[in-house]
């Protein structure tokens, strides 16, 4: 008898759990399981009603497939939120798996990568297995008397009814987790499959297609530049602020005696904390895309980007993309005409763990292999830095530009510091760390911009998005955004609302990312006026 007590209890315990379990990091805690969990007695009554039969096996059947899938949700919620800021959409997300193995590997190493594919499969085999034992352990307590049975069907009916129609009615104290968790993530599913058919409407209209001779206003090389994880925090948040802004400062008075011209503001990224792909699409496209869902939706359907329009105009487009190092076959539907990926730039050092290589060599090969004077077209490229991108470790340091070599000289400092697992114990650390390769970064884009002689190009240095909320402090999508070049042309970008200079005015507009890429090519098209933001 009190085998069979503690056997029942280990079952409802089991289920309570799964129930009750929070999707968010910021609810994890024991209080989190002390609530009641209207669900758990639904199941336990309808448990009670059917029994062993036919009807029970399928009830069985039923809550190991939906609480286990609505379980695993939570999970990736969790994960979604920690580490990119925002929550799973299982219509959406699913083809990041890949992508997000990728980077564990190439931050921590295979070995972990394949035991977080391992593990997560186990914790889900765990989770179906554990909820298939408990409802059988509910099922065998049905009585043999079918009016009972009908009594415990009845109550269960009701109590499914109320469990159903609470989240409905927005009664947070009383929102039975798992059940309104299963009706806003099927919600979210069907949201995201209506925008999706929109978006797809959307990426067919295009108001820039009739400007007269786009960008012909430009009569030098282009260059957009994504600084990875570079984010308003920089400016806003001591920790941060303390030390870019002084970067910023000086690399602002050198650019000056060079002779060159800038002006800064505040863009809105479509993404927080990761998938720096979804900003590069946002403004290459000029439409919204904030999930990979849209991006997908966007390369299949045919829009022109700001890179096609380079191409048309007589530029040679290209990207040069250090963090890429697999095939990478979508480029093509980009309008980028040679894709320059980590195997391409000649780096013979070390990776600085995930990173390929530090952002400076990436600088100087973008110049020795596409601005070395041998095509005598104008250059349109993207860069996508990436030496500040999790998980921030080794921090590089600036060389002699002429010492570069093939890499080798970076191997040293390659191999400083503490690995990934030993700084992630402590997120104080990793703050400085992200602080100080942000600050990298921002010495190596602005030294480059400083030694570009006599014709140097328009440059477009944007950030693609902040570091996750744990680690940037600032749950914002704002970013900065600098453009550095000739005053002809800087200038005309001041009727965006950008403030002279490298650092922009806080209380400047803050520009959807989305909005840039018409407002380039209505600004530099010929016969433009300058455009106001």
């Amino acid at each position: 008898m009190i085998r069979r007590a503690l056997t029942v209890a280990a079952a409802l315990a089991v289920l309570h759990a799964l129930i009750a379990l929070p999707p968010r990091p910021d609810q994890l805690g024991w209080l989190a399981w002390t609530r009641p969990t209207p669900e758990l007695a639904v199941l336990l009554l309808l448990a009670l009603a059917l029994g062993r039969g036919l009807a029970g096996t399928a009830l069985r059947l039923a809550v190991t497939a939906v609480l286990g899938l609505v379980s695993v949700l939570k999970v990736a919620d969790l994960a979604m939120l920690e580490s990119l800021g925002r929550r799973f959409n299982p219509v959406a997300d699913l083809p990041l798996i890949d992508a997000s193995v990728r980077l564990i590997a190439g931050s921590i190493g295979v070995p972990a990568a394949t035991a977080a594919v391992v593990g997560a499969v186990l914790a889900t085999l765990l989770i179906a297995v554990s909820l298939w034992w408990a409802m059988g352990v509910l099922l065998r307590l049905a009585p043999a008397r079918i009016g009972l049975r009908g009594v415990a069907l009845a109550c269960g009916a009701l109590a499914l009814a109320a469990t159903v129609t609470v989240p409905r009615h927005g009664i947070a104290a009383l929102a039975p987790a798992t059940a309104s968790f299963a009706i806003d993530r099927t919600q979210l599913a069907n949201r995201t499959i209506t925008e999706l058919r929109r978006f797809r409407e959307m990426a067919l209209v295009d108001d820039t297609a009739g400007l007269v001779d786009p960008l012909g206003l430009i009569d030098r090389d282009v260059l957009i530049i994504y600084l990875e994880s570079y984010g308003r925090t920089s400016f806003d948040t001591p920790i941060f602020a303390d030390l870019h802004l002084p970067t910023l400062r000086a690399a602002q008075t050198v650019l000056e005696q060079r002779g060159l011209a800038m002006a800064s503001g505040f863009l809105t990224s479509p993404t927080h904390g990761g998938q720096s792909w979804l900003a590069h699409g946002t403004l290459s496209n000029g439409l919204w895309i904030n999930d990979q869902t849209r991006y997908q939706a966007a390369l299949a359907s045919g829009r022109q980007t700001l890179f096609h329009r380079a191409a048309q105009a007589g530029f040679r487009t290209a990207a040069v993309m250090p963090a890429i190092v697999r095939p990478w076959p979508e480029a093509s539907t980009m309008g980028f005409q040679r894709i320059l990926a980590a195997p391409d730039l000649g780096y013979r050092g070390l990776p600085f763990n995930w990173v390929t290589m530090p952002d400076q060599f990436t600088l100087a090969a973008t110049d020795r292999l596409l601005r070395d004077g041998s095509d005598p077209r104008r250059l349109f490229a993207q860069i996508a830095l990436i030496s500040s991108h999790a998980p921030w470790t080794p921090v590089p340091r600036m060389l002699d530009w002429d010492e570069l070599g093939d890499g080798t000289v970076f191997n040293e400092m390659a191999q400083e510091g503490d690995p990934p697992n030993v700084l992630w114990r402590d997120r104080d650390r990793v703050r400085e760390h992200y602080r100080d390769t942000i600050d990298y970064t921002l010495q190596a884009v602005l030294g480059y911009a400083a030694r570009q002689g006599d014709t140097p190009p328009l440059m477009l240095l944007v950030g693609d998005h902040q570091a996750a909320s744990s680690i940037g402090l600032d749950d914002r999508r704002q970013v900065p955004m600098h453009v550095i070049g000739p005053p002809h042309l800087v200038e005309r970008t001041l009727g965006w609302g950008l403030t002279p200079g490298l650092i922009p005015d806080p209380a400047s507009p803050v520009i959807d990312m989305e909005r840039l890429r018409d407002m380039f090519l209505r600004n530099f098209s010929g016969g433009a006026d300058v455009a106001p933001a």
